[in-house]
């Protein structure tokens, strides 16, 4: 059962390092060079200096990482926290809207997959390398891993609205979505609830595999520590909004294969279909793109049928969770064929690992994340 457990964070000071707004960021696989530069500017106390952007950073780029975590506790700019879980609620707007997602942030004990702690796709070494670089140095979780508890818990949900009907602690607006937290001691019954359910891993399936051999690495070197658990934001899955796809761009001549014409993008967008397994494909031609809907055989979610159909070289296969960058990368001719998925639910995930398998790489865009910077889980 996976133990969930307060810890020791630390936090801005916002009289020291200013405005929250200018040090958070999203998780650091949703930032390209571009959008890390931006970070960069907002703040010499952004939490994208610690964690670095999707196509990762250099060794001494990770000790200069450290460098200014150390920095930042000794000034100031971090300040720890007693030891706590956090309450985390972030509310946004999806198809016109109000929606809310909200959760417990803890420590929860690292253990091997396939027990309580539960993959739904498969992870890419590259990053999983880059990853470990970055915590062998740092020494610390700089941005929790999302899971997703199978619910209802009734326990979560009341104290969740017992705590969350306070003013937050800590809040920010980031890309439209208000992020607020709320620092509390956890009643016995909530650690309890939690203990008794298997968590799914909906976003960091990376953070996790690295979290995982690190504390096999220094169980070895030194035995048991703090590196036995990890920062995880648990949320029940009765919270979650529809699970947003990562679109496929694919570097290779179409093959021939039955579909609908389509007449554009947004008639794809509204009839791809994740229960019928429909998605769509859009491909350049001499005259220009050209749209359809393409009917898969099996069964949902789309993006596993759709898998059979892709090249079976990684390297031809690229991911934008952006229909509209899919669409772009055709019509500049940088792709040859975009496949454009529905989204699907958590529960549906959940029904692929109940039946043992996982999804392809790249499945899913569990929207809204987490930010890094509310909080920073040390291992020391």
């Amino acid at each position: 059962m996976p133990r969930i457990a307060p810890f020791v964070g630390l936090r801005y000071d916002p009289a020291v390092a200013g405005p929250l707004d200018a040090l958070v960021a999203p998780p650091y696989d949703v930032l390209g060079d571009a959008a890390l530069s931006e970070r960069f500017a907002r703040s010499p106390f952004n939490s994208s200096r610690l964690e670095r952007g999707a196509s990762g950073g250099t060794e001494a780029e990770y000790r200069e990482a450290a460098a200014l975590l150390e920095g930042w506790r000794a000034t100031g700019v971090l300040v720890e926290t007693e030891p706590s879980l956090v309450a985390y609620e972030m509310r946004f707007r999806l198809a016109g809207v109000e929606r809310r997602v909200r959760g417990v942030l803890g420590a929860v004990d690292v253990e091997p997959w396939g027990g309580s702690i539960l993959p739904h796709e498969r992870t890419m070494r590259g990053p999983v390398e880059d990853r470990m670089r970055l915590l062998r140095i740092v020494r610390a979780n700089l941005s929790p891993v999302h899971g997703i508890l199978p619910g209802p818990s009734p326990v979560l949900a009341a104290t969740l609205d017992a705590i969350c009907a306070r003013p937050a602690d800590a809040a920010a607006s980031d890309a439209g979505i208000e992020h607020s937290a709320w620092w509390f001691t956890p009643p016995t019954t909530l650690l309890e609830e939690v203990a008794g359910q298997r968590c799914m891993i909906a976003d960091g399936h990376h953070r996790y595999t690295t979290a995982l051999a690190f504390r096999e690495e220094m169980r070895a070197a030194v035995g048991p520590g703090p590196w036995d658990g990890v920062m995880m934001l648990l949320v029940d899955a009765t919270e979650e909004p529809p699970v947003l796809p990562f679109h496929r761009l694919v570097d290779a001549p179409p093959a021939p294969i039955g579909g609908t014409p389509a007449r554009d993008l947004d008639a794809i967008l509204a009839a791809a279909d994740d229960d019928a397994c429909v998605v769509g494909r859009i491909t350049r031609g001499a005259d220009g793109p050209t749209y359809e809907l393409v009917p898969l055989r099996g069964a949902p979610p789309a993006v596993t049928a759709l898998e059979p159909l892709l090249p079976s070289d990684e390297s031809a296969v690229r991911f934008t969770q952006d229909a509209a960058e899919a669409e772009r990368s055709v019509t500049s001719g940088k792709t040859h064929v975009a496949w454009i998925l529905p989204p699907t639910t958590a529960e549906r995930i959940r029904s692929v690992i109940d039946r043992g398998d996982r999804l392809p790489r790249k499945s899913t865009y569990f929207w809204p994340k987490p930010l890094t910077g509310f909080v920073i889980r040390p291992l020391d």
